[in-house]
Formats: C-alpha cells, structure tokens, sequence
C-alpha cells in the first residue's frame, strides 16, 4: 500500500473518528461494569448473610443456600471469601450444633429406656431380694450388651464454598466485553494516528 492510498485511508476512515468518541464510551462502560461487580458482590453479601441467619433461626437454611449457589455460579465478582479467613467460607454452624445436640438428646433418652428395660429385665430374671444388690450384676451386663453409640455427624456436610465465574452474561459481563473492545480501538486510532503522522514526514 503506497503512501497516497494510506492518507486517503487515514483521512477518510480513521482521521473523522475523533479519540474522544471512543474515550468518552469506554469510560462510561467502564464505570458500569464497575458498578455492576460491585452490585453483584453485595447482592451476593446480601444473600449470604441470609444464609447465616436462616442457619442461627434455624429457618429455611436449603433454600437460602440455593438461592446463594444460584447466584454466585452465575455471576462474576461473587468469590465467598470472609474477613476471618475460615475455610470453607460458609459454615452452618448453628445447624450443625442442634444436630450434635438432637443426637446427644436421642443417645440419653435411649440409654433412659435401656436402663428401664435392664431393671425389667433383671427384676423377672432375678424375682428375689427386696434391695436389689442380686440384680446390679444383671443390669450391668444387660446395659453393657444393649450400649448405646452416639452417631458421627460428618461437618463436611455442613460447609460449602461455591467459585464463581471469570465472565458472566450479565451486566457487569457485557459491560466488560464492550470496555476491552472501546479499549482496543482507541489503542488502534491512536497508534493509526502516530503512524500517519510518521509517514506524513
């Protein structure tokens, strides 16, 4: 391409768009999509602490989880870190700690039975003695063989961490697209213009 077909294009394609024409949108994209990863993050703040006090009122802890896993695999700028670094960064604390405490409840009122039951027991196996010492041995060994185990209750249930996507199809997602590109093609009418300049010599 010679120099005449390079100022023809110069002047006539690239020289009528002025840089403020792509400035000025791509700072106002810019400061959308800053403003809508920001909108995203606090939506997600805002959900999450739902989830906290839907677990501490031990309300609908599932469905404000979903609608935070929802939310989050979805959106950019939804990372679930928290200011004291616990890992996991959702913790059902508060759930977890009443299963621990049902299945505390259930192991003592079902031990309460098996000693009702050994004393039973014990009373039609050995009908003699009015204080009971003949029947000791029985109900040890009766409530030793009928022990009572308190279940496991695996924590990893009860801890979550969802990732949230590099780009999102959102407004924050478009508005990043639309920025790079504006960005690009300021870089390119710019360094367009220096170049004509250069050949102008």
């Amino acid at each position: 391409m010679d120099k005449a077909a390079i100022h023809y294009f110069w002047s006539h394609r690239i020289r009528p768009v002025k840089v403020w024409y792509l400035l000025v949108p791509c700072l106002v994209s810019s400061a959308v999509m800053v403003a809508a990863l920001r909108g995203n993050n606090l939506h997600m703040l805002d959900l999450r602490e739902k989830v906290y006090q839907a677990d501490q009122a031990n309300g609908n802890v599932e469905g404000a989880l979903q609608d935070l896993r929802s939310f989050v695999l979805t959106h950019m700028n939804t990372e679930l870190t928290t200011s004291n670094g616990v890992y996991p960064p959702i913790q059902l604390k508060y759930t977890y700690q009443r299963l621990q405490q049902a299945e505390a409840d259930r192991v003592k009122t079902v031990t309460a039975t098996v000693y009702t039951d050994a004393q039973h027991y014990c009373e039609a196996q050995i009908p003699t003695g009015f204080s009971g010492r003949y029947r000791i041995s029985c109900i040890e060994d009766y409530v030793g063989s009928h022990k009572v185990v308190a279940r496991t209750i695996p924590d990893a249930m009860y801890k979550f961490d969802f990732i949230s996507p590099s780009w999102s199809p959102d407004l924050a997602g478009f508005s990043l697209l639309v920025s790079i590109l504006l960005f690009v093609l300021l870089v390119v009418r710019v360094a367009a213009g220096r170049i004509a300049k250069a050949l102008s010599k």
